[in-house]
């Protein structure tokens, strides 16, 4: 008996599968009575326990804070701890960074938990003595342990699938094991206060501005790759990157009788300093609709910062009819200028313009009947002329025995002097 056999396809099986949701083409039956009800009943129970959520937080804020920023004070890491490392190096941390991003954006974390993450790690390197080939994995570690601790039970990732993004590099037993080592270490104190924490605190009074908030967790996280922000407070950082996002995007900044209106100036340069060339990991994640392509909105401020001081310090191009005009002579100018030339230059060889009269006078008119001009009266002794170079170096090898230097020099000739017939008394 013959059995159909079904192609076999070329691909690997899936354990994922897509899920198509459509829209729906009418619009929803209404409501009965009953069930509108309610709705509106559900909707005043939400509002009622938003006043009192709000009230309570009033009540309580001030001890919130304060608590937090003791909590904050007694669990930053040590970064003088992680400068002294034997195999951990500053330049390893991007990518652990990188890594640690991509698996927290995998699983759906919350921002807390990234922070979080990162918080443990640090601690954990600032008292134990950390190998190169376990660094990734103190740092799954601190993930497993601060998605436990503050996100979603069902978001939590399971040590396989961190196996899977190590690509095997350590077995099940190793998470466990340095899981349990890193609580040790850090004698089961993981609650700090985080900067996003800090941040919803700063705005909790404030409209509600997503690019704000997204550009600020945006630049929390690119300080997260940086040594200067290691043992910085969480309170100093959340306060400084909310002043510097409401900076870029250009936004108001809050009262000076706000909390968040004490930023520190230093922090908030330092942050400024560290914007350019983010990590590409960070800058995909937050070019997404879901975080308000804040991403390319600060390339796009830097940009334009980086283009003002070329406008400024470029000269501007003259104009032609400016450059001509700076090439017309002076006119009627006061002060010393190079005297120019007319522009109607006269077609003479050479001489004197003729005056339009010419003065009736006894020498003139004697000079008009003369063939040759009468010589001016009177002797002026001219000037000698120079030996030429060939009677000087003849007398100079003539008498070798003279300096050539010396103020009475001899030559074989007496030198030439030229009278001009034209200065003597008489004719030539």
């Amino acid at each position: 008996m013959a059995y159909q056999q079904h192609p076999s396809s070329s691909f690997q099986p899936c354990d994922t599968y897509f899920v198509e949701q459509y829209e729906p083409e009418y619009p929803a039956p209404r409501l009965g009575p009953k069930e509108h009800a309610k709705v509106i009943a559900r909707e005043r129970q939400f509002a009622i326990a938003d006043e009192l959520s709000k009230q309570a937080s009033d009540e309580y804020q001030d001890d919130i804070l304060a608590h937090m920023l003791v909590m904050d004070s007694a669990t930053l890491p040590d970064v003088d701890s992680i400068d002294i490392q034997t195999e951990i190096q500053w330049f390893m941390r991007p990518y652990l960074l990188d890594f640690l991003i991509e698996a927290h954006t995998a699983f759906q974390l919350l921002p807390a938990t990234l922070f979080l993450t990162v918080n443990l790690l640090d601690r954990y390197c600032s008292k134990r003595v950390v190998y190169k080939k376990h660094y990734q994995l103190v740092g799954c570690a601190a993930l497993l342990i601060a998605a436990k601790y503050g996100d979603r039970k069902d978001r939590v990732p399971t040590i396989k699938e961190l196996k899977t993004m190590c690509c095997s590099q350590y077995d099940d037993d190793m998470f466990v094991q340095m899981e349990w080592h890193v609580l040790q270490t850090l004698s089961w104190a993981i609650g700090h206060p985080t900067v996003d924490g800090f941040l919803q605190m700063a705005v909790v009074d404030t409209p509600y501005d997503p690019e704000v908030e997204h550009l600020s967790l945006y630049i929390l996280e690119i300080s997260l790759f940086h040594r200067d922000f290691v043992s910085k407070q969480s309170s100093d950082l959340a306060r400084a990157s909310l002043a510097l996002a409401r900076c870029v995007l250009n936004r108001p900044q809050p009262r000076n009788s706000d909390w968040s209106s004490h930023y520190d100036s230093l922090t908030l340069v330092n942050l400024s300093q560290h914007l350019v060339q983010p990590s590409l990991v960070l800058s995909r994640k937050y070019s997404s609709g879901r975080y308000s392509r804040v991403s390319r909105l600060l390339e796009q401020f830097l940009a334009h910062q980086t283009s003002i001081p070329k406008a400024y310090n470029s000269p501007p191009t003259p104009s032609p009819d400016s450059s001509a005009e700076q090439l017309k002579p002076y006119n009627g100018e006061i002060g010393l200028a190079t005297p120019q030339k007319p522009q109607n230059q006269s077609t003479m060889p050479n001489g004197y313009l003729t005056p339009p009269i010419t003065p009736d006078n006894e020498a003139f008119v004697i000079a008009s009947h003369a063939s040759i001009p009468k010589p001016i009266s009177g002797v002026i002794h001219a000037s000698p002329t120079p030996p030429s170079s060939a009677q000087f170096l003849q007398g100079y090898h003539q008498r070798p025995d003279e300096n050539p230097y010396c103020q009475h020099q001899h030559f074989s000739q007496q030198p030439a002097v030229v009278y001009h017939g034209v200065f003597l008394n008489g004719q030539v």
